[in-house]
């Protein structure tokens, strides 16, 4: 077996890495030098990246006004009672077709003190080389205590590092689709390791159409939904995937027809690449749709841009092939959600509803699904609190002190 790379000092196979992963002290949550390395990453992103947005939002996410916000949220979490340290070694296994996500689940990590293992695709994609070229640079300039916590390895579908990996592990983090989650699970943890899991989700955008049709701003508003739409080519758990138009059928068919209408004219002037083979898939994939779902309007802009009308809120969560394929829908009220909403449901993007309506429909689904409600254009914001899971507190392990003496009887 070839050892895969390892960003900084190679390792002797999955055993060595796995010996490292038991010997390497932790350290101390948002120490100066991470919090350091946090912004000097910030700004060697926001000159490297480009006009990516994916490489900016992440330089902005890791800004030192965010890490301080950060360290404020975590220094809340404690009391003079109860005390929040690292959980110890970090095994993090990001997908292969979201180039940024690797670094925003390993910086939150190392922010409190973990040291890190990230296992990287030999699929992943030119965006994740640059990131993890500009990681070498600043590790190869300093930041030894950064260095000497982390570890990044490459290699395939190969169980055997997987199986080190994982049983010398603290806590494992696997983001993926459902199959790459049962596929790393066959690999056991040790008895006190805990995991968390991000497997295949479905989002959507809910807009009240007599809100859309009266904005001043619907080129901004749209916009903001290409941002979310487009922006992984529409296969990001929170990109969403159906458009649902709260109102009368009148209402929602003028909304539908100006809100698409713009966004075939803006992603056009933005030029985004549609190859031959996701052309093709994407064609299949209206054909087989308009055959066995209730699709009651077929639209097709160009290869940028398709949308299906549907009469049930099930259908579209089936295999997607992302790329600018919407799935449509009307309701008479934002609650008539509720009983369609399924556990996989992540992301419920919004424009047009009060705090009050949107808190309503939360204490009305009652666990049932979706974690997250977020204005148009925030779909991928990554935030501490991701799928439900506070990583702040999923990253750490809370030690109680008490000075109380009880006696017996």
């Amino acid at each position: 077996m070839t050892a895969p790379a390892v960003l900084a000092e190679p390792q002797a196979g999955p055993d060595g890495t796995a010996a490292w992963m038991r010997a390497t002290p932790t350290g101390r949550p948002f120490d100066a030098e991470t919090v350091e390395f946090a912004g000097a990453l910030s700004r060697r992103l926001g000159r490297a990246g480009g006009r990516v947005p994916e490489l900016q939002a992440l330089a902005y996410w890791t800004r030192p006004g965010e890490i301080r916000r950060l360290a404020a949220d975590f220094a809340a979490l404690e009391n003079d009672g109860c005390l929040l340290v690292p959980r110890g070694t970090v095994f993090h296994v990001p997908p292969s077709n979201v180039d940024t996500i690797f670094v925003y689940s390993w910086l939150m990590s190392a922010l409190v003190g973990n040291r890190n293992v990230v296992r990287l695709s030999d699929r992943a994609g030119g965006h994740t080389e640059l990131i993890v070229g500009l990681l070498r640079e600043l590790l190869d300039e300093g930041f030894d205590g950064v260095r000497d916590a982390l570890r990044i390895v490459r290699y395939g579908h190969d169980d055997t590092w997987t199986a080190a990996l994982s049983a010398a592990c603290d806590l494992r983090v696997i983001w993926g689709g459902d199959s790459t989650v049962d596929t790393i699970r066959r690999s056991p943890l040790p008895p006190h390791a805990t995991e968390l899991t991000f497997p295949d989700r479905f989002s959507l955008a809910v807009m009240r159409a007599p809100a859309y049709l009266a904005a001043p701003d619907r080129d901004a508003l749209v916009s903001r939904f290409r941002a979310d739409a487009y922006m992984f080519d529409q296969r990001a758990c929170s990109s969403p995937r159906l458009v649902v138009w709260v109102g009368s059928r009148a209402e929602a068919a003028l909304a539908s027809e100006d809100f698409f209408g713009r966004l075939a004219t803006l992603v056009g002037a933005g030029g985004y690449p549609v190859d031959g083979s996701l052309a093709v898939s994407k064609l299949g994939y209206v054909y087989g749709a308009v055959l066995d779902q209730p699709v009651s309007a077929c639209r097709w802009y160009d290869n940028a841009l398709a949308v299906l009308t549907v009469e049930r809120f099930g259908q579209p969560r089936r295999e997607h092939c992302g790329g600018g394929v919407f799935h449509e829908l009307r309701l008479d009220a934002l609650n008539d959600l509720v009983p369609h909403i399924e556990r996989r449901d992540q992301t419920i993007v919004h424009h047009g509803f009060t705090g009050a309506e949107l808190t309503g429909l939360v204490r009305a689904l009652n666990g049932r699904g979706v974690d997250r409600i977020v204005p148009l254009g925030q779909a991928l914001t990554f935030q501490r609190v991701w799928d439900g899971h506070d990583l702040l507190q999923a990253f750490t392990r809370r030690v109680t002190v008490s000075t109380a003496e009880v006696l017996p009887g």
